[in-house]
């Protein structure tokens, strides 16, 4: 049977928010890692985009997020959970990253970027998700 987690102490689950990293994540690492595999090339962390996509795949004029489902707040995942305490910080956090998500999406999509997203819960079932890409870029199937 599993136990709950002890409730931890504001500065605890402070000090565990800031080490959760912006780039170069397990997840981030397992996408660029499949689309190596495939011989795709691409740049990481393109400033001079909107909303710097953690992968740039220019000879296809796709960019590609890497979104982790608790922040970016993944629809009927359930990783996407909200906390209990706080919510009127979490609450409008929350919303902030889903409007700018929408806002950078929709501006790389007028310079006539695609834009992928790829959530932090499917890097979990790799089969899957190389079905995924392989089919986005047209590549054919193993």
């Amino acid at each position: 049977m599993k136990t709950s987690s002890p409730a931890r102490s504001p500065l605890s689950r402070s000090a565990i928010m800031r080490r959760v990293g912006r780039a170069n994540t397990k997840p981030e690492l397992i996408v660029r890692s499949l689309l190596h595999s495939f011989g795709l090339r691409f740049r990481l962390h393109r400033k001079s985009l909107p909303g710097s996509p953690d992968i740039v795949l220019s000879k296809h004029h796709t960019a590609i997020f890497v979104h982790g489902c608790f922040w970016h707040r993944h629809p009927g995942c359930k990783y996407a959970t909200t906390p209990k305490t706080r919510q009127e910080f979490w609450i409008p956090k929350f919303e902030g990253n889903v409007a700018r998500d929408a806002r950078k999406e929709a501006q790389l999509q007028e310079l006539g970027w695609r834009v992928l997203i790829v959530w932090e819960c499917e890097t979990k079932d790799l089969v899957a998700l190389s079905v995924r890409l392989r089919r986005e870029f047209g590549l054919p199937p193993v």
